[in-house]
């Protein structure tokens, strides 16, 4: 059996805890890995000065995977967030958000069962603002107010939303053999193309281009907040939704509350050269090492990396074990619980001993 060399990014405030129980049990499904442990956030200012420092991005390149805990980012640090930075250094473009009702969990309705692909690198997030009062401001005012003959309030902040056609060709055909390769029937670009017409209306044109490249694989187009409403009133008409940043962020949360929260919502990181997994939720860290939060999320961000590696037999036997603890609903978190302050609730640990034990019955 090949053995992975993978860098393990524990993270900070409940990272550690939730990142060792889903060692756990990924070690339990019998797939053999290197883990290589590198810090990144608070935990790698104090050695490395620099919240994402150079040996992670080198481990991460040279193993081309990495499962992540969450990460604070340090007030002051220069980052805006060590996340994006991180998926910016490493150009990886594509962030995928599975959305699935389990069994036993708080979903909003069973038939859930679709695929957020998010554009990662560009539209609003790509981080080209203007502060209000600077200079820089006031001459991109005056610039933009001459070119477009539109008028900008002079109290104004700034963004900037690039949209590429080679940034939004990759991210759709990214969406397109995903589908394929995961036996999905379907890609609907997510857009608001009807108002900005020159980016999200870019997107959508190239989009539409690439889906002639794939008639294999069923396209179709949607508004975004006509997606908002389609997912609430009839989710099981989609399967992969293909997004610009904005949207893909703000439709990942919906889909995570339809699901029962951020405790069961998995992501991928995926580029050309490497792909990071990791909960989607934030670092908790007044909850940090008190063996309560619900480690799912990394969990089954672990079986889309098992997915991602080839390890297809134990991705299912993982996501399996874990379905089974949900669907039981004796050792789960409290979020898990009808009542959040359910007194038969458990701790993180004992979530990673339910499902190795799932395993090993199914084994």
């Amino acid at each position: 059996m090949a053995r992975h060399a993978v860098t393990l990014v524990p993270g900070d405030g409940v990272g550690p805890e939730i990142c060792e129980a889903a060692v756990r049990v990924l070690e339990a499904t019998g797939v053999q890995f290197d883990w290589d442990v590198h810090q990144a956030g608070v935990a790698a200012i104090k050695e490395f000065g620099t919240p994402l420092p150079e040996p992670l991005l080198a481990s991460i390149r040279k193993n081309k995977v990495a499962l992540k805990g969450p990460i604070t980012t340090p007030v002051g640090s220069g980052f805006r967030s060590v996340n994006v930075a991180l998926r910016q250094e490493l150009d990886l473009y594509a962030l995928v958000r599975p959305v699935k009702a389990y069994k036993g969990a708080r979903n909003l309705r069973d038939d859930l069962d679709f695929v957020i692909v998010r554009e990662n690198t560009e539209d609003i997030y790509a981080g080209i603002e203007f502060e209000q009062g600077s200079a820089d401001a006031k001459h991109l005012i005056d610039e933009i107010s001459t070119l477009a003959k539109k008028k900008i309030r002079p109290d104004s902040g700034l963004s900037i939303k690039p949209v590429s056609i080679s940034g939004s060709e990759r991210i759709v055909e990214f969406a397109f053999d995903y589908a394929r390769k995961n036996k999905r029937r379907k890609v609907t670009a997510v857009h608001k193309a009807n108002i900005m017409k020159h980016t999200d209306g870019l997107f959508l044109a190239v989009a539409r281009k690439v889906a002639e490249r794939n008639p294999d694989i069923e396209f179709e187009d949607r508004i975004v907040d006509n997606m908002c409403m389609q997912l609430v009133l009839r989710p099981s008409e989609y399967d992969i939704l293909c997004c610009l940043n904005l949207y893909g962020d703000i439709i990942s949360d919906l889909g995570a509350g339809m699901i029962g929260g951020l405790g069961l919502a998995p992501g991928a990181n995926i580029g050309t050269n490497g792909a990071v997994f990791e909960a989607t939720h934030g670092s908790a860290p007044k909850y940090a090492g008190l063996n309560k939060v619900n480690p799912m999320a990394v969990m089954l961000s672990g079986v889309l990396m098992l997915r991602h590696l080839g390890e297809i037999a134990a991705a299912d036997a993982l996501e399996g074990a874990i379905a089974s603890v949900i669907a039981v609903g004796k050792s789960v978190t409290y979020d898990l619980k009808e009542k959040r302050d359910d007194p038969t609730s458990v701790g993180t640990s004992q979530v990673a001993d339910a499902v190795v034990a799932q395993l090993k019955a199914g084994a």
